[in-house]
């Protein structure tokens, strides 16, 4: 196991904000089953938790980037920095239809079209957001979905408070076309990848990438797919199955979204000021992790090494080849190359 190529790529934030996805729909499924009585400020625990993380690490990096000004001009620092505060703007916008929605569900006081405000003003401001993103070359996945959601969330206000009574199905109309796109997608990065297989011309370690692609996707669209056809039927009091049930499809889209993380590059390196690699700023943090991290197994070579142990090879003279072990801390093994003696060449065709 190399702990380096684990975490080469892996993106902390996008992490951070699927498993507390994934949590916090599990226990809003267990909630909405009667399973749990818990309080839906509670519920939300998860979302709170996000949203805590997300804050704390803007007021850290925004204090070291005050405190010392020689890193603004390290090279996209202050790209990144903007960004940073892009991004817990839109999450403080996120945080207010949180607020409303939990209030909402505790005391139904207010209209659903009062609780989606936020959330539509934020997909409106998130169309510009994804230009400057786009433009800057930076990640823009939540923005993305707010953008091309507002119709839905329009459409949900509009049917929680009995001002149109359509079907869900007909409700989710926006959300079919994103998903009948993303499936679209999906089907040819299956093609793609069954066609590459059988190419000689591709490399095995491209041809590895688009089936790992492939699968990826499919494991992302179909389930999510899957899920929004029974929560449709549950909606529309079509099925009586328990809200964990209809949710099991989300779950897999979610804990694949978090392996995702783990090849996802990217993420602001100014995050509680770390200004490097999530990679790089761990083992910093655990020296124990940076020496076990110089240990790699290859079991590709056991064989050869076994036979190299077992009978070690000689050179032209007899000389051995050396190995020796360096010192414990650095837990790395030098072996010396075989050691040869250039010996000069006579010509005894010509007598002297």
């Amino acid at each position: 196991m190399n702990l380096k190529n684990l975490f080469q790529d892996f993106n902390p934030s996008k992490f951070l904000v699927y498993a507390c996805l994934l949590l916090f729909s599990l226990l809003l499924a267990l909630r909405l089953d009667d399973s749990v009585e818990w309080s839906y400020w509670t519920v939300f625990l998860p979302i709170w938790f996000w949203k805590f993380m997300a804050v704390c690490g803007a007021v850290v990096g925004s204090y070291i980037w005050w405190q010392h000004p020689q890193y603004r001009v390290e090279g996209e620092s202050y790209i990144h920095y903007k960004a940073m505060m892009v991004s817990v703007a839109l999450h403080l916008v996120l945080l207010m239809f949180e607020m409303l929605l939990c209030n909402k569900l505790e005391t139904n006081q207010h209209m659903w079209m009062l609780v989606f405000v936020p959330l539509i003003f934020l997909s409106v401001i998130s169309i510009a957001v994804c230009i400057w993103a786009f433009r800057h070359d930076k990640a823009f996945e939540m923005e993305l979905f707010c953008a091309v959601s507002v119709l839905q969330f329009i459409f949900i206000g509009l049917r929680l408070d009995l001002i149109v009574t359509w079907s869900w199905v007909v409700v989710f109309i926006p959300t079919w076309i994103v998903l009948s796109v993303a499936l679209i997608g999906v089907l040819y990065a299956v093609i793609l990848a069954i066609m590459l297989l059988k190419s000689p011309d591709i490399i095995p370690e491209q041809r590895r990438g688009n089936v790992y692609s492939a699968i990826i996707y499919t494991l992302l669209v179909v389930p999510l797919l899957t899920w929004l056809i029974l929560l449709c039927d549950k909606l529309d009091r079509q099925s009586d199955q328990k809200y964990l049930v209809i949710c099991l499809p989300l779950y897999v889209s979610l804990v694949t979204l978090m392996l995702m993380c783990f090849g996802s590059k990217g993420g602001n390196h100014w995050w509680f000021g770390i200004r490097k690699d999530f990679c790089q700023f761990l083992l910093g943090v655990c020296p124990l992790l940076q020496e076990y991290g110089n240990i790699s197994y290859s079991l590709q070579r056991n064989d050869r090494d076994s036979s190299l142990t077992a009978r070690p090879p000689r050179g032209q003279h007899g000389e051995m080849c050396k190995s020796e072990s360096a010192s414990s801390t650095k837990g790395l093994i030098i072996c010396e190359q075989e050691l040869r003696i250039a010996i000069p060449v006579v010509s005894i065709e010509t007598p002297d």
